[in-house]
C-alpha cells in the first residue's frame, strides 16, 4: 500500500474528529439549496417511493417506512444503513458493487457480472462460481421489486433518491425471503411540479459519464419522469496480446415511469427500464505462483517453460496482461412493473406486479495466461422472472401490522461452451499423450441447462405497543419452492466426433480416455419440492425520548438448491444423482443494538451487536475432477458470524459535519470437514498414515481430497471494515449566484481477507485504504466539483482467483488506480 503514513494519519484525524462533529440524519438540517454530506448514511430507511410519504421531513427527523408503515429513523428497531443519492454520485460509487465503500458490513466481489457474490456480515451466497441452483442470501430491491441475478449489482443506478442496506434476516416483511439481508434501492418518482436536471463528467482514463432526468404533469391526474444514462471508461489493464486496454465501462440505461393518481386514495405507478453492458471485460493480470503438491514437473513453471511460455509481467501492478481468448461481458437487463397502492380505511393495501429479464452473452480466459490451454469458456444465459406481492398494512393506536402475499416464477436458460487449445495436451497430460497436441485440442464440452423456479409465501408481522415505551413485534412466514433443472453435456473431439466414457470404458492410457479424464457426458435432472416456516421476534424499549434499546430474534431459512452446472462422479466415472439435491440452510439469528440522539439532535450514535448461525450452509465445492465444469454445490456444516457496528454522526452546524461507521465481523466455518483443499495441497493421492503430505512442491507429494478447515474464517470478510468522511463549507457568491463552497473527504479501510473459498497462504489479500477528495461550489440552480478517488494511488486486489488445473498459479483482478476528473450538474 503506498503513503501508509499519510492514510492511517487521516483515517485517524477523521476518526477523532467524528467524535465531536458528525453528520445528522435529517435531510433537512442541510441549508436550502444544499446537498447530503458527502458519504452521509442515516440509520434508518426510507420507502418504495416519495407518493408513499416514505420520506417527510417533520422538524429534525425523517420518517421512513423500514417496517412498511411511518416512522422517524432512530425509531427503526434495525440495523440499516441508508445511503442518499448525492453522496453515492459525489463518491463515485456509482453501483453496488462500488457501494461496500460507504457501507461496512457490504462485501461485493465480482469477477464478471454473472459470477458476482453480494453478502452482508459475510454471508449471503457461497464464494467462487456461480450456479443458477441457489437462491440469493441478499435481496436485491429495486421499487420494491426484486431483482433474482445478482448481476444487477453490477449496473450503474439510475436516477436513484437512496440505497438501504438492511442487515440480517429480511422474511416478514419483504417478498422474497433472504437470510443476510437486503438492498433497497429507491429511484426518484414522478411529480405534479415540472423538474429536471442534467449532469456531464468527464475524467481521466477517458472517462465519461452524462445522466439526464426530466418530470412533470401531463395532466392534473398523470405525472411521469424519464431518465437516462451513460457511462464509458477506459480499460484499467493492458493486453499486449490483442494490443488495447481491457475492463473497461460501457453502460447505458433508461427508465421511464408514469404515475396516475384518480383521488388522493389511489395511486397507480407503471415503471420500465433497460440497461446494458458491452464491455471487453473481464481479464486478469498474473499474481503470483504457488507451490503445490505436484511433482515439481507438474506445476506452473515447469509447464510453461515446456512451452517456452513466459509472462508478460510478474509484477500485477504494472497493469499487464497477455491473455489471449477474446472478452466480453455483454450484460442486459429491464422489465417493466405496475404499483397500486389503495387507502382503504385505517390501512394501506398495495399490489406490485413486475417482470424482468436478463441476457449474459460472456467470453472469458479461464486459464489466465497466453497460451491457448482453455480456448474457449463460455456460459451465456437467458433469465425471465415473473412476481406478484399484495400488502395490507394497518396503522392504530396500539397495533400496526403487515400481512403479505408472495408469489415467484423464473426460468433461466444456459448454452455453455468449453473447449481445450492446443497447448492443452502439454499441460494437463503426462507421457507420450502430452507431446500429441491432438489429443485435447479442439476437445469441445457443450452443456444445455435450464431452471424453471416457483415459489409462493404469506408473511405477516405485528407491532404491539404495550406501553408508550415498551413493543413487541413478532413476525412469521410461510414458504413454499419448486425448483426443476436440467443439464446435459455433450462432449466432442478434435475432429467433431461426439465420444462416450462409458459401456464400455475406453482402455487406460489411450487417447479417449485421456479425453474422458478431462471432459465427460452427463445427464441430470434433478428436482425437489419444500415448505419451509419462519419467524422473528423483536424487542424494543425507549429508554428515553431519544434513546431505542432493542433485541431479535430470527429463525429463518435459504431455501433447497439444486445443482445446475454438473455432478460429481463415482469411481466408474457416474455422476452422484444423490448431489443434485442440496438441503435447505436453517438459520439462528441473536441481534441486539441501541440507537441515540443527543446534542439537541444534531448527533446519532448506534451501537449494534450480532450472532448468525447457520446449519447446511449451501457451500461450492470444486473436488478437482475436471468434468465438473464450475464447482457444484454441497452443504458445508456449520457457519458462524458475529460482530459488532458502530455508526458515529454529527453536524454541530450547517458548515461542518463527518462520520465515522466501524464493523467489526467474525465469520468462520464452524464446521466443515470435508471442504476442498487450498491449491497449496493441491495433487497427488489421499494422504495415509503411511503417505502424509509432503511440503509443497516435493516431487511426487500427497495431498488430502479433502480437508477440515473447521474453525477457519469464511472468505471475502474482512475482521474490521471502515468508512469515514467529514465536509466543510462556507458561503459565498460565484456567478452571480449565492452559494457554497465546499471542500470534502472520504475513505474507507478494510482489513485483509481470504479470496478462496478455503484459506490458502497463497489468495490471502492484504488490508488497504482508500481516500478521495472533492472541491466545489452548489447552489440551487447548479454544482461544479472536482474529484481525486484513490488519492494516494494505492494498489489493491479485489480478487484472486486459482487458475483451473490447480497448478500453482494465482490470477487476480485489480482494484482503481488514481482516477481524477470534474462534474457539472443543473437543476432547474
Amino acid at each position: 500500500m503506498h503513503r501508509p503514513t499519510k492514510t492511517s494519519t487521516a483515517l485517524i484525524a477523521l476518526i477523532w474528529a467524528s467524535l465531536y462533529s458528525d453528520t445528522a440524519s435529517a435531510k433537512n438540517l442541510a441549508p436550502t439549496g444544499t446537498s447530503e454530506p458527502v458519504g452521509e448514511i442515516v440509520d434508518g430507511t426510507a420507502g418504495s417511493n416519495a407518493q408513499d410519504g416514505e420520506e417527510v421531513s417533520r422538524g429534525d427527523v425523517i420518517i421512513v417506512t423500514a417496517r412498511r408503515r411511518q416512522e422517524t429513523a432512530q425509531e427503526v428497531p434495525l440495523a440499516i444503513s441508508v445511503i442518499r443519492g448525492d453522496s453515492i454520485e459525489s463518491t463515485g460509487n456509482f453501483n453496488v458493487v462500488k457501494l461496500q465503500q460507504l457501507a461496512p458490513t457490504l462485501q461485493v466481489y465480482t469477477s464478471n457480472p454473472r459470477n458476482t457474490a453480494v453478502n452482508i456480515r459475510g454471508l449471503g451466497v457461497p464464494y467462487g462460481l456461480t450456479s443458477d441452483g441457489f437462491e440469493q442470501g441478499v435481496g436485491i430491491y429495486v421499487d420494491d421489486v426484486y431483482n433474482a441475478r445478482v448481476a444487477a449489482a453490477t449496473f450503474d443506478f439510475l436516477d436513484v433518491e437512496q440505497v438501504e442496506v438492511l442487515r440480517g434476516p429480511q422474511g416478514t416483511l419483504y417478498g422474497k425471503n433472504t437470510t443476510a439481508g437486503a438492498i433497497n434501492i429507491t429511484t426518484n418518482q414522478p411529480t405534479f411540479d415540472f423538474e429536471g436536471r442534467a449532469e456531464v463528467t468527464v475524467g481521466n482514463l477517458n472517462f465519461r459519464q452524462a445522466k439526464a432526468a426530466i418530470s412533470g404533469p401531463l395532466s392534473d391526474k398523470v405525472a411521469a419522469r424519464i431518465a437516462v444514462a451513460t457511462a464509458s471508461r477506459r480499460g484499467t489493464i493492458f493486453n499486449v496480446t490483442s494490443d488495447r486496454y481491457i475492463n473497461e465501462q460501457d453502460n447505458l440505461g433508461l427508465r421511464g415511469t408514469l404515475l396516475f393518481q384518480p383521488n388522493d386514495d389511489v395511486s397507480v405507478t407503471l415503471s420500465g427500464d433497460y440497461s446494458k453492458q458491452n464491455p471487453e471485460c473481464c481479464g486478469t493480470v498474473f499474481v503470483r505462483v504457488g507451490r503445490t503438491q505436484r511433482a515439481l514437473a507438474r506445476q506452473y513453471e515447469a509447464l510453461a517453460a515446456a512451452q517456452g511460455y513466459s509472462v508478460v509481467s510478474r509484477n500485477p501492478f504494472d497493469r499487464l496482461t497477455d491473455i489471449d481468448a477474446s472478452l466480453n461481458a455483454g450484460n442486459k437487463i429491464g422489465g417493466a412493473s405496475a404499483k397500486v397502492k389503495w387507502d382503504v380505511g385505517p390501512g394501506t393495501f398495495t399490489s406490485i406486479s413486475a417482470w424482468r429479464f436478463w441476457d449474459w452473452k460472456p467470453e472469458n480466459d479461464r486459464d489466465f495466461t497466453a497460451l491457448s490451454i482453455v480456448a474457449k469458456s463460455q456460459n451465456p444465459s437467458q433469465q425471465d422472472q415473473y412476481s406478484q406481492e399484495f400488502r395490507y398494512n394497518y396503522s392504530g393506536d396500539t397495533i400496526d401490522f403487515v400481512i403479505g402475499a408472495f408469489g415467484f416464477k423464473q426460468r433461466i436458460d444456459t448454452q455453455g461452451i468449453e473447449q481445450q487449445g492446443v497447448n492443452a495436451s502439454r499441460w494437463n497430460l503426462t507421457g507420450a499423450l502430452a507431446s500429441n497436441p491432438a489429443v485435447l485440442n479442439g476437445l469441445t464440452a457443450s452443456n444445455t441447462q435450464y431452471l424453471k423456479s416457483t415459489s409462493a409465501a404469506l408473511f405477516g408481522q405485528l407491532s404491539w405497543k404495550l406501553t408508550n415505551a415498551f413493543t413487541i413485534q413478532p413476525g412469521v412466514r410461510v414458504n413454499y419452492d419448486k425448483k426443476e433443472g436440467f443439464y446435459q453435456r455433450r462432449v466432442v473431439d478434435g475432429v467433431g466426433v461426439e465420444i462416450s466414457c462409458f459401456n464400455p470404458a475406453p482402455p487406460a492410457g489411450s487417447i479417449r480416455a485421456a479425453q474422458c479424464g478431462v471432459y465427460q457426458p452427463q445427464l441430470s435432472a434433478p428436482s425437489v419440492k419444500d415448505w419451509n416456516f419462519s419467524y422473528d421476534l423483536n424487542l424494543n424499549y425507549k429508554l428515553a425520548e431519544d434513546v431505542l434499546a432493542y433485541a431479535t430474534y430470527a429463525k429463518s431459512f435459504k431455501t433447497v438448491g439444486i445443482n445446475q452446472n454438473g455432478l460429481p462422479t463415482d469411481a466408474a466415472g457416474y455422476p452422484i444423482l444423490a448431489a443434485g439435491v442440496i438441503k435447505p440452510e436453517s438459520v439462528n439469528h441473536f441481534e441486539a443494538g441501541i440507537k441515540t440522539q443527543f446534542w439537541d439532535r444534531k448527533a446519532t450514535f448506534n451501537l449494534a451487536a450480532f450472532r448468525t448461525d447457520i446449519n447446511n450452509y449451501q457451500a461450492t465445492v470444486t473436488n478437482g475432477q475436471l468434468g465438473v465444469l464450475r464447482g457444484y454445490l454441497a452443504n458445508a456444516g456449520k457457519v458462524r458470524s458475529q460482530g459488532l457496528e458502530v455508526d458515529l454522526k454529527i453536524r454541530p452546524s450547517d458548515r461542518f459535519s463527518a462520520y465515522a461507521n466501524a464493523a467489526y465481523t467474525d465469520a468462520k466455518y464452524a464446521r466443515f470437514v470435508d471442504a476442498p483443499c487450498p491449491p497449496e495441497l493441491a495433487g497427488g493421492t489421499i494422504a495415509t498414515a503411511a503417505n502424509p503430505p509432503s511440503p509443497p512442491g516435493t516431487a511426487g507429494g500427497f495431498s488430502p481430497a479433502n480437508c477440515d478447515i473447521s474453525g477457519q474464517r469464511l472468505p471475502g470478510v474482512s475482521k474490521l471494515a471502515i468508512s469515514y468522511g467529514a465536509e466543510v463549507n462556507t458561503s459565498v457568491t460565484a456567478l452571480a449566484t449565492e452559494g457554497q463552497l465546499y471542500v470534502g473527504f472520504d475513505g474507507n479501510y478494510r482489513s485483509g481477507f481470504s479470496s478462496n473459498p478455503s484459506p490458502s497462504i497463497y489468495t490471502s489479500i492484504k488490508g488497504y485504504a482508500l481516500s478521495n477528495y472533492r472541491v466545489g461550489f452548489r447552489s440551487d440552480k447548479f454544482e461544479i466539483y472536482g474529484w481525486v478517488r484513490n488519492v494516494f494511488d494505492v494498489n489493491y486486489f479485489e480478487l484472486l482467483q486459482v487458475a483451473p488445473s490447480n497448478v500453482g498459479l494465482v490470477a487476480g483482478q485489480l482494484g482503481d488506480p488514481r482516477t481524477f476528473g470534474g462534474t457539472v450538474k443543473l437543476s432547474f
